[in-house]
């Protein structure tokens, strides 16, 4: 017993003296204190190949906290530290915050149907399944409605068709999630943005808005903005005295493996050091942290065109990026950018501890035609043997083929289809439209 309250003990004051020492920039003006990289022994020697990197990539705003102060900030073109830029996908970070507020707040829980925040008929689904799609579903991607539409952005009821059972398969799908921010409308009664305002940007200093982009809600902010979102996560939703979420269950939730499919994925959030990861647009599992430059507890908010935050409470950092899409082919997987931006961070951290290499390189496949009616040929990068399996969108493999690049599909049904071509440690990936 005296051992256990030793260890709780020793486990709260941790806390405490972590809370203690991060440095929280003041909520107006742009005063932010920094941190030299020399006076943390960083080989400050490597910047400029970061910095090099970073802009090759389209990048336009780069930001690395060490314990809540600037240690690097750049900017890129006529981009400045006062530009705003879309956070994209990576805004579903703080829908997932919110959300854990609204629950605290006795608005909601994660176990509620959607229906009773959306309504009746708010898919194009039987009464059945979807009155077994619960909000708990929309932030782990298990709703069961199909990704592979024409539009899976798309929110009208007759885009979202179920194909599987929720809670029974894993799939990125931005339907449900954005629809979500209508769960949050009508439970609190407030717009998204009053919503945000009050609960988030006031307390932290956050500026920014959520702007409607086609059927999405884009938050679109500056990036010390993004910066001060992941401190606050590093700090377990605490900003200095200001405790803007207490239940500590669902942070916990949040931050860790939500469901037994991808277990790189949380509540809206990715999650780096697991044994295996998905893909957005594919049913395939990967072998492997999907980071594994990155510090093992690293979590992050990943969006369209390398929209990045992302977060190491043991190494007490971090990171931000905003841009436009990569130039690279290889980084067009948003997993793949963050894995990368972390390798060529270590170099100037001097951080030899992360060697560990991937153990799948993935690339997106080319595939001739596509749409594709009889018959498909596919790209093989380089000689030797390989293998190619073909699967529908509920991730039932279909065909497999071994050694051949000309592919006979005409037995397959119309629709939606996965190809995955592995050749050594390589994966190649592409999606199909079979006529």
């Amino acid at each position: 017993m005296k051992k256990l309250l030793f260890i709780s003990l020793f486990s709260f004051f941790s806390v405490e003296i972590q809370a203690q020492s991060l440095y929280f920039p003041p909520k107006v003006g742009d005063n932010w204190e920094t941190v030299s990289p020399a006076s943390l022994g960083w080989c400050v020697d490597k910047i400029d190949s970061l910095y090099n990197f970073l802009e090759q990539e389209n990048t336009k705003g780069f930001i690395v906290l060490k314990d809540g102060k600037i240690v690097l900030e750049k900017y890129f073109g006529t981009f400045t530290a006062d530009s705003s830029w879309y956070w994209a996908s990576a805004g579903k970070t703080i829908t997932s915050l919110l959300v854990g507020q609204a629950q605290e707040d006795g608005l909601l829980s994660v176990n509620d149907t959607s229906s009773k925040y959306l309504g009746e008929g708010w898919t194009n689904c039987t009464a059945n399944n979807e009155s077994s799609i619960a909000i708990r579903n929309q932030l782990t991607m298990t709703s069961g409605l199909d990704d592979e539409v024409i539009d899976n952005h798309c929110t009208i009821d007759t885009c979202l068709n179920c194909i599987a059972e929720a809670g029974t398969r894993w799939a990125y799908h931005n339907a449900p999630y954005t629809l979500l921010e209508k769960v949050l409308e009508n439970a609190s009664g407030q717009s998204i943005n009053s919503l945000t305002q009050l609960k988030l940007k006031s307390p932290t200093g956050m500026t920014g808005f959520w702007f409607t982009v086609d059927y999405d809600n884009v938050y679109f902010s500056k990036a010390r903005s993004m910066a001060r979102f992941g401190l606050l996560i590093q700090n377990n939703g605490i900003w200095e005295a200001d405790t803007l979420i207490k239940d500590t269950t669902y942070l916990h939730q949040m931050v860790n493996t939500s469901q037994t499919f991808n277990k790189s994925y949380g509540y809206l959030w990715w999650l780096n050091g697991k044994d295996s990861y998905m893909i957005p647009g594919f049913q395939m599992v990967i072998p492997g942290s999907y980071a594994p430059q990155a510090p093992l507890d690293m979590i992050a908010g990943l969006g369209k065109n390398g929209q990045i935050v992302s977060i190491s409470k043991q190494k007490g950092l971090v990171v931000v990026r905003m841009g436009n899409q990569p130039s690279s082919p290889s980084v067009e997987i948003a997993t793949i950018f963050c894995n990368q931006i972390w390798e060529k961070l270590n170099r100037v951290i001097c951080d030899a501890s992360v060697v560990e290499e991937p153990k799948s390189i993935i690339i997106k496949l080319e595939i001739i035609p596509n749409p594709a009616k009889n018959q498909l040929c596919v790209k093989v990068p380089s000689n030797g043997d390989f293998s190619i399996e073909i699967s529908d969108v509920r991730g039932k493999v279909v065909m497999k083929i071994e050694n051949e690049s000309t592919i006979d599909i005409s037995a397959l049904c119309y629709g939606f289809y996965f190809i995955v071509l592995k050749q050594n440690e390589t994966i190649f990936v592409g999606k199909l439209i079979k006529q």
